[in-house]
């Protein structure tokens, strides 16, 4: 799934090659994609003020507050066309076309002389979770639920502050408490900062809260900055190249060279390196564990 390092980038490349352009026209390719009620034709008229991320969502900011979301879920991935296509890959679910500005498109874009262009989402697999939404002016929609962002200065005082006790791996997955981070690099601030995935916040003394605090931002910039290194279409996947430890169960640990492990659970797995993060200790693998039976 994309997470904030890489929508952020995809909306920065967005924002310059749409602010100032208009939203022309709308192909919804699947039913069940648009979230919303209000028709997309509203925003036909409007310039776009820019394109920006909240969370793991884009958001297309429109004149007057108006704003269109894009959420690409697991599965989601998007390609930036020039000039449009008419086609339908496998699973499409909408395409935008835009008129740029005339100040032009972002440096180093290879369809910088395309007038019209189109942002074509489409998802793999079949849970069907992508999806976009059209919102009135002052309507935060899904975003209302988000918690604070993966950076900020409040998330950063809850970490050095709160006494919750789920599991800091499934904390930093639940967007209601902050916003932007998924499984892989959940993976990698655990691994960076030297703490079990099945700790709590409650049981970390204040220095390792600290050390928490600063392997988020320290992952999360890092994996930002070779995002926006990215050429080629948007949708390019090859996402786990940036991650640390998150995908790479079973190969050498980058700090200490023991085997990495993994928890498996029925739509994800959490990876870990035992010798830096547990204290020698293997997680219990229940999934596993029942299957072995």
């Amino acid at each position: 799934m994309p997470e904030l390092p890489e929508m952020q980038a995809v909306a920065e490349r967005l924002d310059a090659a749409l602010r100032g352009g208009h939203l022309t026209r709308v192909d919804a390719l699947h039913f069940t994609a648009l979230k919303t009620v209000v028709p997309p034709e509203s925003l036909f008229a409007l310039p776009i003020d820019g394109v920006g991320r909240r969370g793991k969502y884009l958001v297309f900011g429109f004149e007057g507050g108006h704003r269109m979301l894009v959420h690409c879920s697991q599965g989601g991935r998007l390609d930036l066309e020039a000039p449009p296509k008419t086609t339908k890959p496998r699973g499409s679910l909408v395409r935008f076309f835009f008129t740029r500005a005339p100040a032009g498109p972002a440096d180093g874009d290879p369809s910088a002389d395309a007038a019209e262009v189109a942002l074509l989402l489409r998802e793999y697999g079949t849970e069907r979770k992508a999806g976009w939404w059209v919102l009135a002016p002052g309507d935060d929609g899904p975003m209302e639920r988000l918690g604070p962002e993966a950076t900020s200065e409040e998330f950063e005082q809850f970490l050095l502050t709160a006494d919750d006790r789920r599991r800091i791996h499934t904390l930093l997955r639940d967007q209601r408490t902050v916003a932007g981070i998924g499984r892989g690099y959940a993976d990698d601030a655990l691994w960076t900062a030297e703490l079990s995935p099945y700790a709590t916040l409650a049981s970390l003394n204040p220095e390792r809260r600290r050390a928490l605090v600063d392997a988020i931002r320290a992952v999360l910039a890092g994996a930002l900055e070779g995002e926006r290194t990215r050429t080629g279409a948007l949708g390019e996947a090859k996402l786990g190249q940036r991650f640390l430890v998150h995908g790479h169960y079973g190969e050498p640990c980058p700090r200490c060279g023991e085997t990495l492990r993994h928890v498996s659970y029925e739509s994800h797995e959490v990876v870990y390196c035992a010798h830096c993060q547990t204290g020698g200790k293997v997680l219990a693998d229940r999934r596993m564990s029942r299957l072995l039976k």
